[in-house]
């Protein structure tokens, strides 16, 4: 009866609060996505992204700047299943590890006004 009961009132806060509801549809929508964009990673690794995703605007109390930051999140997850999102957007947002083209930027070697073409253009 317990469970009924708690089942009952978790319906009735997904009705209020915004930020579960927003949570809830993108938890239905990730097999899509995932299917779309060929991504393969468990399903409870990518849940968990998007709670941490969630979480980061948790600090937020102003009523007009929740709305707007759930109006975004409804935003990216209508661009997401429209695939106006390329792949490595997808695997960036669902912090896979995937290390884009910038990642290493710290490890670049930086290049002087006297650096001759075999500098400029070594791959080392």
């Amino acid at each position: 009866m317990a469970s009924l009961q708690l089942a009952a009132k978790a319906r009735q806060l997904v009705g209020i609060n915004k930020a579960a509801r927003l949570y809830r549809s993108i938890c239905k929508e990730i097999p899509n996505v995932m299917t779309i964009y060929d991504i393969d990673i468990p399903f409870d690794e990518a849940k968990k992204a998007i709670r941490g995703h969630i979480a980061l605007n948790e600090y937020l109390v102003d009523e007009r700047v929740i709305d707007m930051v759930v109006e975004k999140g409804y935003m990216e997850l209508e661009e997401a299943l429209l695939q106006h999102k390329q792949r490595p957007h997808m695997l960036t947002f669902l912090n896979t590890g995937w290390n884009g083209i910038g990642a290493n930027v710290a490890n670049r070697k930086k290049l002087g006004l006297d650096a001759s073409i075999d500098d400029q253009f070594n791959r080392a």
